[in-house]
């Protein structure tokens, strides 16, 4: 079996493990629901009561499907670290490395199976209370796989992120700070709620230059203002964080191995 068909084949059956679960995906549907509508709902309140067309560049139509999008992809995020951190205090690391697959590609492509299902769930629903709320959203066929072009790697760059944050149970008593610190950090600065131009002016470049905007702003701001020059700038963004990421973890987990190995595992 191939390199991308035995991976591929790992993720595929990921995806069809979480259609099996249908109501764990509905719960997770149903809660997003209810978090989009209470956003929606303020964000009508706030275009309302300051009286723009505009704000950010986006007009009260695109400023909701870009929080439907944001909010689908920052709910949509499997729990990669609690996962990595629950196979290195259990010893499960030491039993999967002697399967004939590389641990950091199989959890990288489980997560993307998985991912890739919830996130179409979440963003069907999103997509629906958007509609009923503000209409449907101006997008063009060109503008739609630019969007779709933008995703892979956003989610990619966020499981390596988190990836790096669960290896972290080799050194740390619990690593669930980390991780809360950085889903909080993504939540903020990744643009979850409101656009990186609302931001002091000053901030902007630097909030762009992070890899955070990368995951969750990028994406959502190309669906709603596509741009080819943007989409260029943002994948040549997400690539240089995935390798300086992928090579951080890469140093990490060797280190971490070597743990493993010093004590029988």
């Amino acid at each position: 079996m191939t390199f991308w068909r035995k991976y591929s084949f790992v993720g595929l059956i990921s995806a069809r493990s979480n259609l099996a679960y249908f109501g764990d995906v509905v719960s997770r549907v149903l809660f997003l629901g209810v978090v989009l509508y209470i956003f929606l709902r303020l964000w009508k309140v706030t275009y309302a009561e300051t009286a723009v067309q505009t704000l950010g560049g986006l007009t009260i139509t695109q400023m909701l499907w870009y929080l439907t999008v944001t909010e689908s992809i920052t709910l949509s995020a499997p729990r990669v670290a609690q996962v990595v951190d629950e196979d290195v205090r259990t010893g499960s690391l030491a039993t999967q490395l002697v399967r004939p697959l590389s641990y950091p590609l199989y959890r990288l492509w489980t997560t993307l199976g998985e991912r890739l299902v919830r996130f179409f769930m979440n963003v069907s629903v999103g997509s629906l209370i958007a509609w009923i709320l503000v209409g449907a959203l101006p997008v063009s066929a060109v503008g739609l796989l630019i969007f779709v072009l933008a995703l892979p790697l956003a989610f990619v760059l966020d499981f390596w992120a988190n990836f790096l944050i669960g290896l972290g149970a080799f050194w740390l008593e619990d690593t669930s700070g980390l991780l809360l610190l950085y889903s909080r950090i993504t939540m903020i600065l990744g643009g979850m709620l409101i656009p990186l131009e609302l931001f002091p002016r000053a901030m902007q470049p630097v909030l762009r230059a992070l890899p955070f905007s990368s995951m969750v702003y990028g994406p959502a701001h190309l669906l709603v203002l596509p741009s080819l020059n943007e989409l260029i700038e943002l994948v040549l963004r997400q690539g240089t964080a995935i390798v300086v990421i992928v090579l951080f973890v890469g140093i990490v987990y060797r280190t971490a191995l070597r743990r493993v190995y010093a004590n029988g595992g």
